[in-house]
């Protein structure tokens, strides 16, 4: 139990840090380019402390919940006193309002990079391709008849003569199977279907730091469990018999100080195509959490509040699955990003939008010699503004509701 508070508490401490660099990144661009920051908080309700450095008042609220960076005249609507009226946000050039509207979610980027970055050169990340890299070879292979006894199947002590396949042919942590019988394989799944096609001594190729290695494997042919339940309804035997030879993939891949950065940069494309995609699917997925809040089954991939990733990675540090815990921080951080930058009020992406619409309203202006328009009337947008704050606070019920009455959990 220890264990799962600290998690909870860690993972509540990383959201709180995205929180404060995510107005942190507005507050350096703003003063960057002169405009005037009166104000800078982390948390809202009642001001636990504060201090004044220069122009900049800086504080802690009490509740760890978000924060605010406060520009003088975001917008042509903000009050601003006379002393701040030339440095008003709203008098700079469209591309530094944009660049500081964008800072927030910059920052998120950033953080969910740098989580990936370390975890490249120490935790590793996922073994996305499925290079079929060799981290853990048993001591042996043996019948295994349900998937309870499977999933135990690591705490058994072998017994006396019961194979160890890869073992007795000098298999290492390490290896990358490149050929199984002479036919080469890219990846787990085709070394593992050729694999438990084969039986007694089969060829297979390795490479070993570099080097070829060709090896001899006496694949055993042991039963397992059909882990097909589709078939197994059908009428399909529960049991099966395959080839094995006694290894254990890496999921997830450890890079060199000069391999990591690339990797990184390739991981977190990966990352940022699956988060859009279920930033898309979002909609969709919002039945399912309602149907969860009235007992169905909670489907993993409905979206969690802060709530829920809280218990995600308190559960995390509990099963010492902290890959696990920094891939959810770096995920909050790439979603909030992506997801701050939407085209609607009152996001930053809002902000940017209508600093954009300004930009071409006044070029098309300019085209019929007209002058420029004044800023956008923000009033004008209050409706469509308190719509989307509206469904934005019914999602966050949502959500949290569900996280509390049916979590999802990393196991059951």
């Amino acid at each position: 139990m220890l264990a799962y508070t600290i998690g909870v508490v860690l993972f509540a401490l990383g959201i709180c840090v995205s929180i404060a660099l995510h107005e942190a990144g507005h507050m350096w661009t703003a003063k960057k380019f002169g405009m005037q920051v009166r104000r800078y908080f982390v948390g809202f309700g009642p001001t636990l402390f504060s201090f004044r450095r220069g122009e900049t008042e800086y504080g802690v609220k009490a509740v760890p919940l978000g924060g605010f960076c406060d520009i003088a005249g975001m917008t042509a609507l903000d009050e601003v006193k006379p002393e701040e009226a030339k440095r008003a946000m709203w008098r700079y050039p469209v591309w530094k309002r944009t660049v500081v509207l964008a800072a927030g979610s910059g920052m998120h980027f950033l953080i969910g990079f740098l989580v990936l970055l370390v975890m490249a050169g120490s935790l590793g990340l996922p073994n996305l391709d499925g290079d079929p890299k060799v981290q853990a070879v048993s001591e042996c292979v043996r019948d295994v008849q349900d998937r309870e006894q499977l999933a135990e199947f690591d705490e058994q002590a072998c017994g006396p003569g019961d194979p160890a396949p890869a073992k007795e042919a000098g298999l290492r942590s390490g290896d990358v199977i490149t050929a199984v019988d002479g036919e080469p394989v890219a990846d787990i799944g085709e070394t593992t279907s050729l694999v438990q096609e084969r039986e007694g001594p089969t060829p297979i190729t390795v490479d070993r730091d570099g080097t070829t290695v060709e090896t001899v494997v006496d694949v055993e042919r042991i039963q397992r469990p059909n882990l097909d339940e589709a078939a197994v309804e059908e009428g399909a035997p529960e049991t099966v018999t395959v080839g094995m030879i006694g290894v254990g993939f890496a999921q997830y891949l450890q890079y060199s100080a000069v391999e990591a950065a690339p990797a990184t940069v390739m991981f977190t494309g990966d990352m940022f195509h699956r988060t859009w995609n279920a930033l898309l699917r979002l909609p969709e997925r919002i039945p399912l959490v309602v149907e969860s809040i009235f007992g169905a089954e909670r489907d993993p991939n409905t979206p969690v509040s802060v709530v829920g990733a809280s218990r995600l990675g308190g559960e995390t540090v509990q099963q010492g699955m902290w890959e696990v815990f920094f891939l959810l921080l770096a995920s909050l951080n790439f979603f909030v990003g992506i997801f701050n930058l939407l085209p609607l009020l009152p996001l930053d992406g809002g902000h940017i939008a209508v600093t954009w619409y300004e930009r071409a309203r006044d070029w098309l202006r300019k085209l019929r010699g007209k002058a420029a328009g004044g800023p956008v009337d923000y009033s004008k947008l209050s409706a469509v503004t308190m719509v989307v704050i509206i469904i934005g606070g019914g999602f966050v019920l949502l959500t949290v509701t569900a996280d509390i009455v049916n979590p999802i959990r990393l196991t059951d």
